[in-house]
Parts: structure tokens; sequence; C-alpha cells
């Protein structure tokens, strides 16, 4: 997915920024003089069986057992590289965009980030950063909003 041309077709305000490769999204929060609470970091994870992208702040982690109970799995684990790379096979690892319904994902966002007014995230490389409001955000992800994560 070329995210420039997915957000233009959403009809939604973004910018999108160049910057030095940052391969987590604490250093790319870091690179763009930013708060990691704004920025979007999305994680993989298999619920059970079913893939499902979980995007929360930079500065959390997700909270495995609290996520079970939010999706209704039994287990949830971290996907690994390889499944990262075949669920997302267009864009860097580690640089997939909070957006899962594009690629057949349920999208869950951690309500530390939906309460902020404006979030970054990664385009698809460690090169680029989007930023653009929540609000568009959740209009264009429709994800479901749910407590999941723990602040580090």
């Amino acid at each position: 997915m070329k995210i420039k041309k997915f957000l233009k077709q959403a009809g939604v305000e973004f910018k999108m920024h160049k910057h030095a490769e940052a391969y987590t999204a604490q250093e790319m929060a870091a690179t763009e003089h930013i708060t990691g609470d704004a920025v979007a970091k999305p994680v993989v994870v298999r619920a059970d069986k079913e893939p499902v992208l979980c995007v929360l702040p930079a500065s959390c982690k997700v909270d495995l057992g609290r996520l079970a109970k939010v999706l209704k799995a039994k287990k949830c684990r971290l996907a690994g590289e390889s499944e990262i790379g075949e669920l997302f096979p267009d864009v860097e690892v580690g640089a997939e965009p909070p957006f899962g319904e594009p690629y057949g994902l349920k999208t869950v966002v951690d309500e530390r980030l939906a309460g902020c007014e404006t979030i970054a995230f990664t385009a698809g490389t460690h090169k680029q950063t989007v930023r653009m409001s929540y609000a568009d955000y959740a209009r264009v992800a429709r994800p479901t909003v749910a407590d999941f994560s723990v602040h580090l």
C-alpha cells in the first residue's frame, strides 16, 4: 500500500516527513522531536490463530493477557518477523502503517493513543513519517478502541 495515495483517496489531511533511519517507534519519536505517547506503534499479534493489528503509543507495550480478554481469545502472542513480512509484503518489516483493513486485518487501538489530538507513524519505510489528526486516523482505520497497553 502506498500510504500517501491511500490517505489522499481517503480525503484526510496529513503531512509526510523524511528523516534519518529509525528502526523503532521510540527512535522515530526522538528523530521527529515528539513524545512517544503520540507515536502510533503497530504491533501484530496472533489472537488464537487470527492475526490482529494492535496500535499503541511508542511509549507503551502490549499487555497480552489484557489484550486476550479484549479480543475474547484464549491466548495472544506477538507475531514473528516472517509472519509480519507475509502480512505486509509491500512495506519494510518494522515500518508497517497502522491501518489493518487494507491488509485484511482487524485493527485495535489502545485508548491512550485515542486520547491524542495528533499522531505520527511510519509510512512503510524507516525513513518516512506521517502526521495527522487522531480523528482522521480513526475515521479511516475504523479501529476498535480498548485498554490493552502498559506504559513503559
